[in-house]
């Protein structure tokens, strides 16, 4: 395994940064205001001479309760799994109690704790660094995370302490598996889904809506297959939306999405299908991923109420019929592996490879089957058809009069290839391309002069015809 460096401190001290720039990505949400980050979130560090794992965490404060507490777990989830622990402290706040009590918690792990001074902007660095002497650390580095101030010194200082890079490893490499987001309303179950799929408590999940609040990413091998698990901040309607945190968890919520292989949008069986939950869909359906249907807390409902529940997933998400719904609880596994297997299906039809002849000889047998109606007393024709792409599927196909073409004969022809290919919880694009006319701008090449004899031999054979 990679080595693994964890980020730890008090709320609000600036650790999501850090992580952010020793990873280069903005993969950590990062406010104005304390409490943001609560999960564990991993990153891979390129930038020194040895490659690390870094483990964002959230805030350890006095007397956590609640959400605090369980963050606070996660804390030492990650400090117990570190190599190195980075203890992050203010340096416009100075040395506070709580940071003694977290170098206390740290300690009781016996792993070698390097002190990390940020936001020295504006003070004197040996003055800052001062200021913590009194902790007893012997290595402190001051640094800028919003800046990018003193991050080379940082890595070097590390570097040593990390153990031997085992060049096998395949978190080196970008091949992290099937790549599958799960969304949904807030509340409806999402993060108690990647905690059962997982087998331990990963993620925090609580009654409270909101609980999660940045988009978290985890790993899972199941039945041989390697999975990269998102775990998304639920996604309210707009007009509820007030908190500008809020804003940013939902807007990374929807970029999870894009990012994905394939999408699984979790519902609350008791509630049925809201116009959010349609409106998620549409989102996937605009960025082009597989989907599948998670209606979840099917346990706690009896036998009207799950017919009740089944009319209005059938009137409503009459538009996604190709999509697998799939009936789970969450909280105690049931349909948990039927999920699983709607997800390796919905992938394997979203990366299905076809190939030009084999596409050709479908379109011939759909145009066979019913040919598109005509327009202005000529039927256009359809001459063949290649692959245009994957993750949606798109076939591309070229003829005549295509632009005239409904959309209801594109539906037919979507709808065909999908039944004949066995295309499973994939949206399917259909891109119709005009045959170009080699000759059509012809004229606008001829001279004047050439123009006006052509215009009198037309006339002149008009006269002989008389």
């Amino acid at each position: 395994m990679l080595p693994v460096i964890a980020l730890v401190g008090r709320p609000n001290v600036g650790k999501s940064t850090l992580f952010n720039v020793l990873t280069r990505s903005r993969d950590a949400l990062v406010a104005d205001m304390p409490g943001v980050t609560r999960d564990r979130h991993y990153g891979i560090c390129r930038l020194g001479t040895k490659p690390f794992v870094v483990v964002d965490t959230g805030g350890l404060v006095d007397e956590a309760e609640g959400i605090a507490e369980q963050a606070a777990q996660q804390v030492d989830i990650a400090i117990a799994e570190a190599d190195v622990v980075l203890l992050i402290v203010d340096a416009h706040d100075g040395l506070l109690p709580t940071d003694r009590s977290i170098l206390d918690r740290v300690r009781r792990a016996a792993k070698p704790i390097l002190l990390v001074v940020n936001k020295i902007d504006g003070r004197e660095e040996l003055g800052a660094v001062a200021e913590f002497a009194a902790l007893g650390i012997a290595t402190s580095l001051p640094i800028s995370a919003a800046h990018n101030r003193g991050i080379a010194p940082l890595l070097d200082t590390v570097a040593p302490l990390l153990p031997p890079v085992d060049e096998t490893d395949t978190s080196l490499t970008d091949d992290a598996g099937v790549r599958v987001a799960i969304i949904g309303r807030p509340n409806v179950g999402k993060s108690t889904l990647v905690n059962r799929l997982l087998g331990e408590e990963r993620v925090i999940a609580a009654d409270a809506p909101g609980t999660t609040r940045d988009s978290i990413r985890v790993p899972l091998e199941r039945d041989g297959r390697r999975y990269l698990l998102i775990d998304t901040a639920g996604v309210r309607r707009r007009s509820r939306v007030e908190e500008a945190l809020e804003k940013f968890s939902v807007i990374k919520s929807l970029q999870s999405v894009e990012a994905a292989n394939v999408t699984v949008l979790m519902l609350d069986a008791v509630e049925g299908v809201t116009d959010q939950d349609t409106a998620l869909i549409g989102h996937v359906l605009e960025s082009g991923r597989a989907l599948v249907i998670a209606i979840n807390k099917w346990d706690g409902l009896d036998t009207y109420q799950r017919e009740q529940c089944r009319a209005s997933l059938s009137r409503k998400l009459s538009f996604v019929v190709w999509a697998r719904q799939v009936f789970i609880s969450a909280k105690h596994g049931t349909g948990v592996g039927d999920l699983m297997k709607a997800v390796d299906r919905a992938h394997a039809s979203a990366t299905h490879k076809f190939t030009s002849s084999d596409l050709t000889r479908a379109l011939e047998a759909a145009y066979a089957g019913y040919q598109p109606p005509l327009v202005r007393g000529h039927a256009p024709k359809l001459r063949y058809a290649h692959p245009g792409g994957h993750n949606p599927p798109t076939i591309v196909i070229h003829g005549s009069r295509t632009k005239h073409i409904a959309e209801g004969y594109r539906r037919y022809l979507e709808n065909f290839f999908r039944k004949r290919y066995k295309l499973e919880g994939t949206p399917v694009r259909i891109d119709l391309v005009e045959k170009v006319n080699p000759y059509a701008d012809k004229r606008n090449e001829l001279t004047e002069g050439q123009q006006r004899r052509r215009q009198r031999l037309v006339r002149h054979s008009k006269r002989s015809k008389r």
